[in-house]
């Protein structure tokens, strides 16, 4: 299997993630460039944009996120209802409307990832936030279009039908990759850039433990013959997990989520994997 396979090469993310990694196909084309025998597998989900870019024809994929998940199988399995329910959104959105959206909390699958969708697309700068109590609070934001050119829910639909999808912490996922498989893990960064700050992404954070831990699944998964790829924030206490193991290099992207724009910029990650980089 061609990583970077030609079947749905313009098919795009529909979510805006914190941390999204599309950049990095273009900073580290290499890294995706291999044939493998395996199955795609990636335990922090998220946006999906190296999924999407990659389109691998067997994957597993899984994020901690129910909601998030609950979307993605909703997609999976009712593309043309989505797209009708956003298109609806579309034309009655409102600020009534979007804070009626966030403060009721429906049962239902179906409309619960719809409601993922909507507040995504139309909350203050594609946010992702609860509080305390678990409740998303972002503010609305000031995009109004809930149906986006770049939508193709019916070949999101196609790609995901090839895909085990899980709702489930990253160490589940990772222990079930096997040789041959390639596994991409983009965690929550715990360190801040090149500093000794903390960042909180939901109401659970993903401490320095779940950093250590991690670690050590992706140590184990290179060991079984996994094709590892990770990427993390610049910062030495994250590289010292991983220097004695695999390959680390120095990347830079650009921040685009920040709530004031002077906070946004460029920012060193590293790429962590035990696949040999060309220049």
């Amino acid at each position: 299997m061609d990583l970077r396979s030609k079947e749905n090469k313009t098919l795009q993310p529909f979510l805006k993630w914190a941390g999204g990694k599309r950049w990095l196909l273009n900073a580290c084309p290499t890294l995706f460039s291999a044939k493998i025998s395996g199955r795609y597998v990636e335990p922090f989900l998220g946006g999906a944009a190296i999924y999407a870019a990659t389109a691998p024809k067997k994957a597993l994929i899984s994020d901690i996120n129910e909601e998030l998940i609950n979307l993605y199988m909703c997609i999976r399995d009712y593309p043309k209802e989505m797209q009708k329910e956003l298109e609806s959104l579309h034309k009655k959105h409102s600020s009534k409307l979007y804070y009626r959206y966030r403060d009721v909390e429906p049962d239902d699958p179906f409309t619960r990832a719809v409601r993922t969708l909507y507040l995504n697309r139309t909350c203050f700068n594609g946010l992702y936030r609860v509080n305390l109590q678990g409740k998303f609070n972002v503010p609305i934001g000031s995009k109004t279009n809930v149906c986006l050119p770049t939508d193709n829910f019916l070949a999101w639909s196609e790609l995901l039908m090839k895909a085990r999808i899980l709702a489930c912490d990253f160490e589940e996922t990772i222990g079930k990759s096997r040789s041959g498989d390639f596994l991409f893990a983009d965690p929550p960064y715990t360190i801040r850039h090149n500093n000794n700050g903390f960042l909180k992404y939901n109401e659970v954070l993903f401490s320095w433990n779940d950093q250590v831990r991690l670690a050590s699944c992706l140590i184990e998964a290179a060991s079984r013959g996994v094709q590892v790829v990770a990427t993390n924030a610049h910062h030495k206490d994250v590289v010292a997990l991983y220097n004695d193991c695999f390959n680390i290099s120095v990347v830079n992207r650009s921040s685009l989520i920040a709530a004031n724009s002077s906070n946004r910029g460029r920012f060193e990650e590293i790429v962590i994997t035990n696949i040999q980089m060309e220049d």
